[in-house]
C-alpha cells in the first residue's frame, strides 16, 4: 500500500508540475505581421546557401513573412512562370530561387510572398536575352498595338534607362494578370506582393501625372468619353480614367488569384510621398492619389487587396520626415477598412535606434484606437544607414538585438501572421464575366450594373476593361440581376442573372453581342 501511495503521489506531483509548462506551450502567439522585403538586386536568393542564411537571419528577428522579389523587371527568379527566367547571375538551372525559398522558409515556419514589379519593364540599354521578354516583344522595337510602352505627354518613353508598361493598354494588363496567376498556380506561395502598381515617377509637378499617353490607351479614353483631343496631364477626367485603369488591374488580379487559390494573399506596396492627408487637405490631395494615381485607400475599402504595405521611407532624425512618417502611419492604421495595413519603413535611411523608434510607432494604437497589422523592413540587404561605416554583419546583428533582446523588445517572442477571416470563413462571394461581340471583339468600357434581387438589396456598377472582363468583389450571398448599357451600334440580350455563394466566384453568362449594320 505504501508503495502504491508513493507512486500515486509521484504521479500527481508530476501532473501538477507539468501544468504551467503545458499551459505556456498551448498559449497561442500573438498575431502580428513581421517581414523583410528581400530584393533581387542584392545577395539573398542567388544560391541555396544564400537562402539558408536569409532564413536564419529572418528567424533571428522572429519574422514570419518574407517578401521575396520574384519578377523584378519582367524577368523571373523562377523557372515555371509566364515571365522568362532572369539573366541575373543566379546559380545555374535547374536551380529555382522561388522553389528554394519556399522549401526552406516553409520548413522554418515562414510565409513566402512573391514580390512582383508590375509597371517597371526594363532599366538597361542592353536588352534581356530572352526573346519572350516583354521588352523585346512589346518594347521600343514594337509598333502599333504591339507597343505596350508607357509614354509621357511630351512623347518621351524613357526615364533615364527605365521603361514602363502602360496599365491602360489592355494587352499589357492581360499579360500582367496571367503572369501573376501563373506564379500562384505553379508555386506554393502564400501570397503575391505587387510593387509599382501605379504610374511612374518623374512627372513635371506633384499634382498630376505626365504619363499614360500610349496611343492605345489614349484611343480607349477618347472612345469612352467621345472626345477627340489629347487631354492635358492635369485634365481631371483623364486623371480619373488613368487611376481607374490601375484599380481595374488590381481588382482583376485579386479575383484571378481567388480563382487559382482562394487562400493566397494579395498585398500591395503603397506610396507615401510627402506629407500625409492630414497636412495636404485629404486623401485625394496626396501625391499618392494625384501624382502616381494609386488609390490604395480605395482598394482597402473595396476589399480588392488583403494587405497594404506602405513604403513609408522617412528619416526618423529629420523633423519634417518624422512628421510625414507619423501621418502616414496613423492614416494607414485608420484606413484598414476591415483588411490589414503594414507599415514598411526604410532601414537604410536610419540608424538602428531610429528604426527601432519607427517600429514602436508603427505598432502603437492611433488616437482613434486602431492598430496596424504589423511591420516590414526595407530591406534585408541593408539593415541600417551605418552599414558602410560598421559593416553589414555588425549592423544586422545590432538590428536583431534591438528587435529581440531586452525587457521591452518588440519582437522578443514569436508571432503568427494575422489571419484573413474574409478568406478562411467568407461571408460573401464575387461575380465576374466577359462581354464580347460575335467575332470575339471585346466590349470595352461597357457599364455593367449588379443589383441584388432580395429585399433591401443594393446596386453597384463597374465597367469592362479592354479585354471585355468585369468583376464585382465581395457581394452578399443571393440572386442578382446584371444589366449592360450597350454602346450605340451594338445589340443583344443585355440582361443576365447569377447566384452568389459564400467564397465562390459566380460567372455571369452573357451571349455574344452583335453590331448593327
Amino acid at each position: 500500500m505504501a508503495t502504491l501511495l508513493t507512486a500515486l503521489s509521484l504521479l500527481l506531483g508530476s501532473v501538477v508540475l507539468a501544468g504551467p509548462a503545458r499551459a505556456e506551450l498551448s498559449a497561442s502567439p500573438p498575431e502580428q505581421w513581421r517581414s523583410y522585403w528581400v530584393d533581387a538586386f542584392n545577395d539573398g536568393i542567388y544560391t541555396p546557401e544564400q537562402v539558408s542564411t536569409l532564413i536564419d537571419d529572418a528567424r533571428a528577428v522572429n519574422a514570419n513573412v518574407l517578401i521575396v522579389q520574384t519578377a523584378r523587371r519582367y524577368d523571373c527568379f523562377c523557372n515555371r512562370a509566364l515571365y522568362p527566367r532572369t539573366d541575373a547571375a543566379i546559380a545555374p538551372a535547374p536551380y529555382d530561387p522561388l522553389d528554394e525559398v519556399i522549401a526552406q522558409a516553409h520548413a522554418a515556419g515562414l510565409q513566402v510572398h512573391a514580390w512582383v514589379n508590375v509597371n517597371t519593364l526594363w532599366n538597361s540599354a542592353t536588352p534581356p536575352r530572352s526573346a519572350d521578354h516583354v521588352f523585346n516583344r512589346h518594347g521600343p522595337t514594337a509598333e502599333g498595338r504591339d507597343r505596350w510602352l508607357n509614354r509621357k505627354a511630351d512623347g518621351t518613353e524613357l526615364q533615364g534607362a527605365n521603361s514602363y508598361i502602360d496599365p491602360g493598354h489592355p494587352d499589357a494588363a492581360a499579360y500582367i494578370v496571367e503572369a501573376i496567376r501563373s506564379l500562384v498556380r505553379e508555386y506554393d506561395v502564400d501570397g503575391i506582393n505587387l510593387d509599382y502598381i501605379r504610374y511612374p515617377d518623374g512627372s513635371s509637378t506633384t499634382t498630376h501625372s505626365d504619363w499614360g499617353y500610349n496611343e492605345v490607351a489614349l484611343e480607349r479614353f477618347r472612345e469612352v468619353t467621345g472626345r477627340t483631343d489629347t487631354p492635358a496631364p492635369d485634365d481631371a477626367a483623364w486623371s480619373q480614367w488613368r487611376r481607374d485603369q490601375v484599380t481595374s488591374l488590381v481588382r482583376r488580379i485579386y479575383l484571378g488569384m481567388w480563382e487559382e487559390d482562394p487562400a493566397a494573399r494579395l498585398s500591395v506596396n503603397a506610396i507615401t510621398y510627402g506629407f500625409g492627408p492630414q497636412s495636404v487637405g485629404g486623401w485625394e490631395a496626396t501625391r499618392t492619389y494625384a501624382e502616381v494615381l494609386q488609390d490604395w485607400a480605395g482598394w482597402l475599402a473595396e476589399g480588392i487587396t488583403d494587405t497594404v504595405v506602405t513604403m513609408n521611407y522617412k528619416r526618423d532624425w529629420n523633423p519634417d520626415q518624422a512628421q510625414m512618417y507619423s501621418e502616414w502611419t496613423q492614416f494607414l492604421a485608420d484606413a484598414q477598412a476591415g483588411r490589414q495595413g503594414v507599415t514598411g519603413p526604410a532601414l537604410y535611411l536610419n540608424p538602428v535606434e531610429g528604426s527601432l523608434a519607427q517600429l514602436r510607432e508603427a505598432l502603437a494604437p492611433t488616437p482613434a484606437g486602431n492598430t496596424a497589422a504589423g511591420w516590414s523592413g526595407y530591406s534585408y540587404a541593408n539593415p541600417s544607414m551605418d552599414v558602410a561605416e560598421n559593416g553589414l554583419a555588425a549592423e544586422r546583428e545590432r538590428l536583431t538585438a534591438a528587435l529581440t533582446t531586452g525587457p521591452d523588445a518588440p519582437f522578443a517572442e514569436p508571432a503568427t501572421v494575422p489571419g484573413m477571416a474574409w478568406k478562411s470563413a467568407p461571408a460573401d462571394g464575387h461575380v465576374t464575366g466577359e462581354l464580347a461581340l460575335r467575332d470575339g471583339t471585346p466590349l470595352d468600357q461597357a457599364r455593367v450594373t449588379l443589383r441584388h434581387l432580395g429585399a433591401g438589396g443594393g446596386t453597384v456598377r463597374t465597367v469592362t476593361d479592354g479585354t471585355g472582363w468585369f468583376g464585382f468583389a465581395h457581394a452578399a450571398p443571393g440572386r442578382y440581376l446584371l444589366t449592360v448599357d450597350l454602346p450605340s451600334g451594338v445589340v443583344g440580350a443585355p440582361v443576365s442573372t447569377v447566384v452568389v455563394r459564400e467564397g465562390r466566384i459566380a460567372e455571369a453568362p452573357f451571349a455574344p453581342f452583335r453590331p448593327v449594320r
